[in-house]
Order: structure tokens, then sequence, then C-alpha cells
């Protein structure tokens, strides 16, 4: 019976306080809905619970980092439906897939019957769903984003079907890890149901759900379906071994839809689809309006040197902008355009292990001394992004690559790849060359094109200091990749070989004798006199294996990101740092340099020469030109004094 006292105050569709039953205020009618009677098992044995028809206010307010669940818009669902109460089982999708039984145990997780399967892309669940909808006759599918939310509210405004936080009960692990935790068990069922009777909407694993991602709007809605089309599939509910406030019911998450991990599963519903007409695409980045396509003619003539100004490319948006700018910019990527313009990327987060971590761009137009305002480049909600890279083939197309977690930090990596050929106007969809989420997957600025018309795009191969760079390698122009050093093992020492080049962030170039040489951060090799050097490292097997050996150059630690180019007259470049002002145990204490036939020591960031594939380099230079100037470099640089002596102390480099 309906507990009279309340019909008076509901605001909602559904009762809070009721479980046995509950009321739903549709078109101005109530009716009080008893939910005995009101599931049913299907043949695989899923228990459907009936899902009332009503309305509700999704989204919230869209604080801080969450500015994707804003506006709060009324959504009306307008047809009883059917849902899981629990995820899909290993058990459940096994019975559809047997294959897939391979997965269980992956990474320590989801071994049993009725744990909730992991690993599944969105095209997978789709296809469960097609599945099972023509072995029971009735239609199956994924739920709406709107009945996703509408189903975990169950009736309540609150951040949790249950109160504003979320009970210890329903916790496993929730904060953020590096990598799979195996001893997180994803039992279904293994916490209270909410007022609707379903299991884990928040929390377990993540959700697939039907939509496409895209903003919302403000306007009142009857069964939304999403977008027309978009990047990035919605997941709802959040998962194990994430922080807790990507568990509530307005938290939105997205991947793209060929992605699978060990924290994403699904639930399915038992319904007719709403025949909505969903919104349109959403509109692509500000950041590639009013672009030229007119091809600028580069001036050759001038050879005299230079040192210009340093120029600014993070800027604060505008306020009314609404771009995300958060306290940490670091991490570029650069490259020049057919059209005369530079586009600059980087990623701002509060954390570098954060969530809300997104890609910002910036352009500096053909003859322009200012650098746009930053736009938004490059996201995937609720997802780490950590590493960028940016590649011009000098043939007009841009190559985006990108980094991409399963959650927060930075060393379950999967990566992206995309294209522009339109100076980076508009780009086509992110799409996966390397689907697993893993280490070896950091993206670093400096892809480059061998003489074969091979790419090779570097990697960290590991998320701390040491440990060394991965090579990804593609033959056919970036349609397919492989890492070629994955079969062998690492052994960072002179002499010694192992598949990855030795330090992290390194710079590669190719040789003329068609080798590979590359210089990186970390994993220091001590000279004849036990002062610790950069280490270099050369392949004669594209990558498959390295031999090292002491460099002449200083090493360089955190902060500090060097860069390693053939420059297109043919000397191979390298800039780098004298030392690292606070960690000079063990290390050169700044380098000798010349200027109008004076020796000095000079500090910082300096460009050195080779004209014999990288056995001397005769020419050294301090990248200053003797003016005093008091600079903040920014990210993990901070302030710092540059003059005759002295030039910028740190800093991730990049360059076009």
């Amino acid at each position: 019976m309906i507990n009279k006292r309340l019909l008076g105050v509901l605001a909602i569709s559904i009762s809070m306080s009721c479980l046995v039953s509950f009321t739903i205020q549709l078109e101005g009618k109530k009716e009080a809905i008893s939910t005995s009677n009101q599931k049913t098992i299907n043949s695989v044995g899923m228990e459907m619970i009936l899902i009332p028809a009503g309305y509700f206010y999704m989204g919230s307010e869209g604080k801080r980092i969450n500015a994707d669940e804003a506006p709060i818009h009324k959504v009306t669902i307008a047809s009883s439906f059917r849902m899981d109460a629990t995820e899909v089982t290993n058990a459940h999708y096994e019975l559809f897939d047997p294959e897939h039984k391979k997965f269980r145990g992956q990474n320590g997780l989801s071994n049993k019957d009725k744990e909730a399967v992991i690993f599944v892309s969105y095209q997978q669940a789709v296809a469960f769903c097609d599945w099972l909808s023509r072995k029971e006759g009735k239609p199956y599918r994924l739920p709406t984003e709107a009945e996703w939310e509408y189903a975990a509210r169950a009736g309540t405004t609150w951040n949790y079907s249950m109160d504003d936080g979320l009970p210890a009960s329903y916790q496993k692990n929730q904060k953020t890890t590096w990598g799979a935790d195996p001893t997180v068990d994803l039992s279904v069922k293994s916490s209270p149901a909410n007022p609707f009777g379903l299991y884990e909407m928040h929390g377990n694993v993540e959700e697939w759900c039907y939509d496409w991602y895209g903003p919302y709007t403000s306007e009142i809605q009857t069964d939304p379906v999403g977008r027309v089309d978009g990047n990035y599939r919605v997941t709802r509910g959040g998962s194990y071994s994430t922080p807790v406030e990507f568990l509530r019911s307005a938290n939105r998450m997205a991947m793209i839809p060929e992605d699978k991990h060990w924290l994403t599963g699904f639930r399915v519903v038992q319904g007719e689809m709403p025949t909505t007409t969903p919104l349109p695409e959403p509109a692509p980045s500000a950041l590639g309006q009013d672009v030229s396509q007119e091809i600028f003619q580069w001036d050759e003539s001038n050879s005299e040197a230079f040192f210009d100004e340093p120029i600014s490319f993070v800027r604060a948006p505008a306020t009314e902008s609404n771009v995300p700018f958060y306290d940490h910019n670091h991490c570029p990527a650069l490259t020049y355009c057919e059209n005369g313009d530079l586009l600059a990327i980087w990623f701002t987060t509060n954390d570098e292990a954060g969530r809300e971590m997104t890609i910002l761009g910036s352009r500096l137009r053909e003859g322009n001394q200012q650098w746009d305002e930053p736009l938004e480049f490059f996201r995937v909600p609720d997802r780490n992004v950590t590493g960028s890279s940016l590649y011009h083939d000098a043939d007009g197309l841009l190559v985006h690559t990108n980094g991409m977690e399963a959650a927060g930090s930075w060393q379950s990596l999967a990566i992206i790849m995309r294209t522009s050929s339109n100076n980076g106007a508009t780009w086509s969809k992110p799409r996966l060359i390397n689907e697993k989420h893993q280490v070896r997957n950091q993206v670093i600025a400096g892809m480059i094109k061998t003489k074969e018309g091979w790419l090779i795009q570097p990697a960290d191969a590991t998320p701390w200091g040491d440990g060394g760079t991965a090579i990804h390698l593609s033959k056919d122009g970036g349609k397919t990749w492989l890492d070629p050093g994955t079969d062998s093992p690492d052994a960072f020492k002179e002499g010694g070989k192992g598949g990855s080049i030795a330090g992290i962030h390194a710079g590669i170039v190719e040789l003329e004798n068609g080798s590979l040489m590359a210089l990186g951060r970390g994993d220091n090799i001590k000279d004849e006199e036990g002062l610790d050097r950069m280490p270099i490292s050369i392949s004669s097997d594209y990558g498959k294996t390295w031999k090292y050996s002491a460099s002449e150059f200083p090493p360089i630690d955190r902060g500090q990101r060097l860069v390693l180019r053939r420059l297109n007259e043919g000397p191979i470049l390298f800039i780098s740092f004298t030392n690292h002002p606070y960690r000079l145990k063990n290390m050169q204490k700044g380098m000798q340099f010349t200027s109008d036939g004076e020796e000095y020591v000079g500090y910082g960031m300096f460009a050195a020469l080779s004209f014999d594939e990288g056995k001397t380099w005769p020419i050294k230079k301090l990248l200053t030109n003797g003016e005093t100037r008091f600079l903040n470099g920014g990210a993990w640089t901070g302030y710092f004094e540059m003059d005759d002596t002295h030039a910028e102390p740190r800093g991730y480099l990049a360059a076009t």
C-alpha cells in the first residue's frame, strides 16, 4: 500500500523512501505500482526488473571537472522497460561467446561465473544484445544514457541512490590505482540493490550505454537517444579502483567504441528502442575555425642566424569561453602547417594522474606574434590522456597520436591516432593503433619518417623515471602498427642489448646507414671518469634490439625533455640541458661553450650539431642572446633568469 503522507510532497517521479511500492508522476496522473511480481527470469537466467515510466531531472550543476553534466534538464521516460538486475556476468556472456573465457582472470580479475564480464567493446556488447534478442524473440539492447541515469537514481535526487555519499558497503577500492588491482572481487549482488531492485549501479564495473557522447541541451526531452554520431560512446556508473566521485548517478564517461579493458562491462535492457530523433553531431573544436587553406611560401633566402624572444603559447583562456584550464600545463607537441601556422598542443590538468586531463591546442597564425587563446583539442571524457605527438609528413597531412588511459594515472595507456589534411581545421575520428592498455605506450613528441617511408613513434616504456623508451613502427602509412621490441629482453648497460631505448622521453633519428640512434633521460651510463652520462642507443634492426654506450652529454632529470632531429640540410640537431638545477650529484655542472673565440661555462638549455652521424658534436650553443630577462617557463620549470651565461634551466621540449 502507498504511504499517504508522501503523496503531497512528491516532486520527482518515484517515492524516495518506499521499497515495496512507489508512486510515479506521468502526464499529471499519479499511479501506484507494486514491485511484487515485477521481475522475470529470462531463458539464460537474467533477472529482468520492470522499470516504470516517469520523469526525472538529468545531470548536475557541472561544477569543477564535471562541466559535461550541465545543464540539469527534465527528461521523461515515456514507456516502461525491463533492465537486468545485474551487470552481464561471465556465465551469461560466454553462452554467446565461449571464446571470451580466455579473458577470465586476465590481470587477476573476474575469474568466477557470477563476476561481471569485462574486456568487452561496445560492438561486442551490441552483438550480445542481438544474439539474446534472436534467442528470446524479444528486443534486447543497451540502455540509453537517459534510461540508465533514470534507473540509477530510482526516484532520488542525491548523488547516489541511497545518499549524497556512497556507503563503505558499496565501495571497492575507490581510489586511483596504477593498473588493475587483482584483489577486487567483481561479483554481482555484492552490495544492496537500489529502490528499483538494481544492483551495482554505483561501481563494480562501468557500463556501456547506447548513446554517442555529446553535450547536453537545456530543453525538456522525452526518451532522448543522444547524438546522431560522435567519437565516443557513453559509459556510466564508474568502477572499482576509481575515485568515488566518478560513481555518482549524474557522472558521465565515454570510450572509443572499439576500446575494451578491465574496468568496463555492460547491462542490458529488454524493450523497444525509442524512436526519438537523435540530436546533431557535436560541433568540432573551435580550434579549427577560420583556418587559412592558402599554401604558405616559406622564405628560404634568409641565411642570418637569429634568436627570437620567447613567446608564451600557454595562455589562460577567457573565462566566458568555458575552456577547461587547470593549474598544470605540460608535455607539449608542435608542428608547422602548410598555411604557415604553427600548431602547439599540451595537456592541462590539476593532477598528472587525474581524469580531468584534457589536451588543449593553440595556433600561432602566419604573420602573428601572439598565439591564439587555447581551445580544447582532444579529450576522452573522464580518462587520463598523457602523452601527445604532432607530425607533418611534408605532403600536407598532419598526424596526431596520443596516449589514452583506461582510468586515471598514466601507466596503462592505449594509443590513438587522428589525421588532418586541412591544416588542423578538422580531424578524423580517433582510432586505436595499439589497443592494449599497458606500459610502452606513453606517446612522446617526435614522430619521424624513415627513408623507406615508415613512421616511427616513440613512447615511454615505463611510467617512471628509468625504464626506457619503446618505438611503434608503421610500414603502411599509419594503417597498422607494431612494437618491434616487445619480444626482446631489456638490459640497460653498456654494450648490452634490449628491446627499448635507454632512457625515457627519447628522441630518435635515422642514420645514413639505416640504423636508428636515440638519446634519452635516465638509465645513465658512467664514462671513463666515473661521471654519469646520457646514454646513447643504436639499433640496426629497427628497434628490435638496441646497443648502449655513454654519450658526451650530461644526463637530464625531472622536468626536462630533449629534442633530437635530422635537419633538412643534413646535420643532426640535439637540444638538451647542461644539468638539472636541483640534482647535481655525480653530474657535470654546466658545460664549456665558445662565443667570439672566448670560452665560458654556461648553464641551461643548449643546442648542438653533428655533421658525422652523431659521432662528434663540434658546435654547441647556449640558447640565449645574452640579454637579461626574468621569465616564467610554467609547469615544472617555473620562474628563472636568462642572461649571457644562463638559459632556461629545464622544460619539456618539442620542435618542428
